[in-house]
């Protein structure tokens, strides 16, 4: 039979949907099928190829962010005084992260771990007085914690040349300058690991993967279970998905597919998207030189993305330098979306925050703008307050991923723009999604057990899934940030298993 011009196949009945086939929903598939390798698990994706969005290497900062080196994380306060409770609750997420991915790594589902991870000091520098004067603050409230008892911190211009020997070449003997340095730091490449994560649930007999497929409606029966449809981008045909619960992990897709849904919860929520360039090098000769990632504090006004950051990456097996990014504005929700995303999530319910946030951050929009017209010269200035001699030719231009920041109604100011991530579900618990940006893929394990601990809660009042959990993430149920010997032992078997020892790798 014919529907919507559509030629329509065989309705196709599963537990579980995940929509797109970035990091979210590789993780949260793999959590569920390890819990229960009975359930009907079916990812549908838009794009020809798994991790080709925000989970691509490029896309992303590719840092393992727990909250050492990222400046945005601990915000100086109205008294003085810097606030670190955003950082160790990250720094506590990602340890979360660690442990599922070295449980994988044992169990053979994870390649080695050099293919996917690999460690990277990650280290702070400010210039100037009051930038010195807040990373020894920082320092000072952050390394009493045992989470961060490993920082170390320093202002000697001679300590700080064998830690950042590029960043601190040419600089004046009298420049004011610290650093601090974290030796345990991780950079990832989140586009291979997702697809290893993948290759692993496609040899479930119970997983199927759906590529090149666009949603085109959702609607919710009676019996509480959601019918999808969805449409071959190759072709004429569409398939209805019967599915008992939906995850729409779509990253800067996932607003409007929330709206497409219809539940209340979706109401008075916008997006702000905001998109990235990257200087990239790849002369040997310079990459060598560079072995860390060096974050810097955000110019006044800049979204927390657009933190200045000088990071030694691999990607695809490749040794890179990338600095940036530079934040611009655009309308895109996707990197490969429309021009026209912005103005078609506009709804009635949140065209007030939507306009309210716009009021409010002219400041925010005049400084995306004036990124968006610098030139590769200007781009290149920035880069030499990190790199003295980095030369126009040596770096190039590349595109970053888009990120869409949650906007949400606000009593006092009618609309709120923030820059965390946020977990949505319907009040039945059959849907979820999760928006915003940061910090993102490295808290996903954390994210998606939460989610399933919201939607799956008659199964997570079994002994089996809890103790199952328990297995993948030993800390699951306990707060590292509290429990001093359990973090020790955790992350003294993560680094052992993941190789994320510098003397490890090099042995």
């Amino acid at each position: 039979m014919r529907s919507m011009g559509c030629l329509e196949m065989s309705v196709k009945k599963v537990d579980v949907l995940l929509v797109g086939a970035g990091v979210m929903s590789a993780t949260l598939g793999k959590l569920l099928a390890q819990l229960d390798p009975s359930l009907k698990i079916m990812m549908v994706e838009r794009q020809a190829r798994v991790a080709n969005e925000s989970s691509h290497g490029l896309n992303n900062a590719g840092t393992g962010h727990a909250g050492y080196c990222e400046l945005n994380y601990t915000p100086e306060m109205p008294d003085g005084s810097v606030n670190i409770d955003r950082a160790l609750e990250i720094n506590a997420a990602f340890e979360m992260s660690l442990q599922f991915w070295s449980y994988l790594v044992e169990q053979g589902l994870l390649p080695t771990p050099e293919k996917f991870i690999n460690p990277v000091y990650h280290q702070s520098f400010v210039r100037g007085a009051e930038n010195v004067a807040f990373l020894r603050k920082r320092y000072q409230a952050l390394h009493k914690h045992h989470l961060f008892e490993e920082m170390e911190y320093s202002e000697n211009h001679a300590v700080l040349n064998e830690w950042m020997p590029l960043v601190m070449r040419h600089r004046d003997a009298g420049e004011k300058v610290a650093a601090t340095q974290v030796k345990h730091g991780t950079d990832i490449d989140f586009g291979f690991l997702t697809r290893k994560l993948v290759k692993a649930l496609l040899k479930l007999p119970n997983f199927e993967l759906k590529l090149s497929h666009t949603i085109m409606s959702m609607k919710q029966h009676d019996d509480g279970r959601w019918h999808v449809r969805v449409k071959d981008n190759h072709g004429d045909k569409t398939r209805t998905i019967d599915a008992g619960f939906v995850f729409l992990g779509a990253g800067g897709g996932a607003l409007p597919l929330l709206q497409k849904s219809g539940i209340p919860e979706a109401k008075g929520y916008g997006g702000f998207p905001i998109s990235g360039q990257w200087l990239i090098c790849h002369d040997p000769k310079i990459v060598r030189q560079h072995t860390t990632k060096v974050y810097g504090r955000a110019a006044v006004g800049a979204p927390p993305m657009s933190v200045p950051h000088l990071d030694a990456r691999i990607i695809g097996g490749e040794s890179v330098l990338l600095f940036g990014p530079f934040a611009s504005i655009t309308t895109k929700f996707l990197k490969e979306g429309s021009v026209l995303d912005l103005f078609s999530s506009l709804k009635s319910a949140n065209l007030k925050p939507m306009l309210s946030v716009a009021r409010d951050n002219m400041d925010l929009t005049r400084y995306l703008v004036s990124e968006a017209f610098k030139s590769h010269k200007e781009r290149v200035v920035s880069l030499r307050e990190f790199y003295a001699e980095a030369t126009e030719h040596q770096w190039q231009l590349a595109a970053a991923g888009q990120r869409v920041q949650i906007i949400k109604g606000c009593d006092k100011k009618g609309g709120k723009l923030e820059f965390g991530t946020e977990i949505v579900t319907s009040r039945d618990h059959t849907l979820a999604t999760l928006l915003g940006a940061s910090p993102g893929a490295s808290t996903s394990v954390q994210a998606m057990i939460e989610v399933i601990e919201r939607c799956f809660k008659p199964r997570m009042k079994s002994a089996e899934w809890k103790d199952k959990l328990k297995e993948m993430v030993p800390s699951y149920g306990e707060a590292l940030d509290e429990n001093v010997p359990l973090l020790h032992e955790v992350r003294r078997h993560t680094l052992c298993t993941l190789k994320l020892n510098q003397q490890q790798r090099q042995a």
